[in-house]
């Protein structure tokens, strides 16, 4: 979801330690923006949830909760769309090789369920730099 730079009623740019609290402080700057400029409930909790899980994985996953990496939180903020990037320091992943966490065998498996609730929630989710950057898109919704 492209859009020209001057769309753009605020924006962030944040480098934290990998710490979940150092994390979750941006998170929550983002979230009180949303608040600010009207946002619905049911939108809040949907990036609020999904950056959640971003940030865990990017820490534990990505960063394997090392203390000397850091992770990138890049967020622009317009009257109908929230886009929030999450850049970590690790190897990367490939997204297709997470499981379905609600396939048969993986029912009781912990796994992967991160990675389908950011796409159920978004409007768009997309990785790039092998894994290493997850983009989060919420087109705001209709209802207030």
């Amino acid at each position: 979801m492209p859009m020209p730079d001057d769309c753009w009623i605020w924006c962030c740019d944040h480098t934290v330690s990998s710490e979940v609290e150092a994390g979750r402080r941006v998170v929550d700057e983002i979230l009180c923006q949303l608040r600010q400029h009207g946002w619905s409930r049911r939108d809040i909790f949907a990036m609020h949830l999904a950056m959640e899980e971003a940030l865990v994985n990017a820490i534990s996953h990505g960063n394997r909760s090392d203390p000397s990496k850091n992770l990138q939180i890049v967020c622009r903020l317009s009257a109908e769309l929230i886009r929030a990037e999450m850049t970590d320091e690790g190897e990367g992943f490939d997204p297709k090789d997470v499981p379905d966490p609600t396939s048969p065998g993986r029912i009781q498996t912990p796994g992967g369920r991160g990675v389908m609730l950011m796409r159920a929630y978004m409007s768009q989710v997309e990785y790039e730099s092998s894994g290493r950057r997850v983009i989060l898109a919420k087109q705001r919704s209709k209802e207030q």
